[in-house]
């Protein structure tokens, strides 16, 4: 399994956490559940840390069966469509950055 993440690393304006939480739930998690080929969309949305840790107030987890459904999820009009909306919500409520990384998952049962 692929999982593609999202940490937005930075900080959520003072007193906007649950507006920002709010407009990721509503704005965002449709659209992204709407990638073609994604087997999941976790969102994790982040409540205490390690002294000295980055922030992340949010890390997005999308689950893929295989690279190539990522690549056409990435290449696909809804993909467009929530980076236009990221953009919007960033604007309002983030300050920080955006970074991805692509990871092999395996699931291993206790």
């Amino acid at each position: 399994m692929i999982i593609r993440y999202a940490l937005f690393e930075g900080e959520v304006r003072d007193g906007q956490t649950e507006a920002f939480r709010e407009a990721v739930t509503t704005e965002l998690l449709p659209l992204w559940k709407q990638f073609p080929g994604a087997s999941a969309v976790r969102l994790s949305f982040s409540e205490s840390r390690d002294d000295g840790a980055p922030e992340f107030p949010l890390i997005l987890a999308v689950s893929y069966p295989s690279q190539e459904a990522m690549q056409g999820a990435l290449a696909s009009p809804i993909r467009m469509e929530s980076r236009r909306v990221t953009e919007s919500v960033v604007a309002r409520f983030f300050d920080g950055r955006i970074h991805h990384h692509v990871t092999m998952a395996s699931d291993h049962a206790l």
